[in-house]
């Protein structure tokens, strides 16, 4: 539990921070997706963008811990399963 609040918790405080300077400069109503005008409302673009920014900043927060694991982590077991 303590590694999963370990990656959401500082990607959830980033995707604020993201989406905070992201709708700062840009207008919801304004935005495209594929080429068309998006017609969500201010609040669910608010909500979705959190969302994906939120998405982002766990992926990489993820992928930071992945990396950081030591050979004995990703060595473990690996004699148990040849036996």
């Amino acid at each position: 539990m303590q590694r999963i609040m370990s990656i959401l918790w500082p990607s959830f405080l980033v995707a604020g921070v993201a989406e905070g300077l992201f709708f700062t400069l840009i207008d919801p109503q304004e935005l495209y997706l594929l080429g068309e005008p998006v017609y969500f409302s201010r609040t669910a673009a608010y909500s979705i963008g959190f969302l994906c920014f939120w998405a982002i900043c766990a992926a990489s927060s993820l992928a930071t811990c992945y990396l950081l694991r030591s050979a004995a982590d990703i060595n473990r077991g690996v004699g148990a399963s040849q036996e």
